[in-house]
């Protein structure tokens, strides 16, 4: 209380920044969960820019807890007449807190990072699934677009243009490429 001294005074306001350091990381910490599910699940793109506001937020924290961190050190250390022997108990158990509260800030700046890996992946992924697509389905139309091509050319000895089954033979040429082909890519699992 009153008569503990102005060194207790000092470490109770200590106490109380570094309370604080630990109500703003609960919520941060809810905020990262948040986002961690979000990853999880479908992702949209504003979590990158939470992602990202996040990490700045986790770097300004860091940023703030040093300086706490070294007052508390140097507050514990100290042989000053100006800090009582009882209240260098406190200090400790402050300056651990201090360094709690920086694990909790490093931890959630790799959770973070890890959950930035994982968005970066999944878009990875389902860009690599629509490629994929695409892939298929210019690698069915190509030979088909040549063949059209062919015929469309305006010769005039072509032999395949005077035969009676001439277009129907073309498209069952195509068709037969067209099937071929897709059947190829469900056997190859694409």
């Amino acid at each position: 209380g009153r008569s503990s001294g102005p060194h207790y005074l000092a470490y109770r306001l200590l106490d109380a920044i570094i309370a604080n350091y630990f109500i703003i990381l609960e919520d941060v910490s809810d905020r990262v969960a948040q986002i961690e599910d979000q990853v999880a699940g479908n992702p949209e793109r504003d979590v990158i820019h939470n992602i990202h506001q996040l990490k700045r937020d986790m770097i300004a924290l860091r940023k703030a807890l040093w300086p706490v961190r070294e007052v508390v050190g140097g507050l514990e250390k100290s042989d000053s007449d100006l800090i009582a022997q009882s209240t260098g108990i406190f200090l400790r158990d402050a300056y651990e807190h201090t360094i709690q509260v920086i694990d909790t800030v490093e931890t959630l700046r790799d959770t973070l990072s890890g959950a930035l890996d994982i968005y970066l992946s999944s878009m990875s992924n389902r860009m690599n699934e629509i490629m994929r697509v695409l892939t298929v389905m210019s690698t069915l139309f190509i030979p088909l677009t040549f063949i059209v091509g062919v015929y469309g050319m305006n010769f005039a000895h072509m032999p395949e243009l005077s035969w009676r089954y001439g277009y129907l033979g073309v498209w069952a040429v195509m068709a037969a490429a067209a099937v071929g082909m897709t059947v190829y890519f469900r056997r190859q699992k694409w």
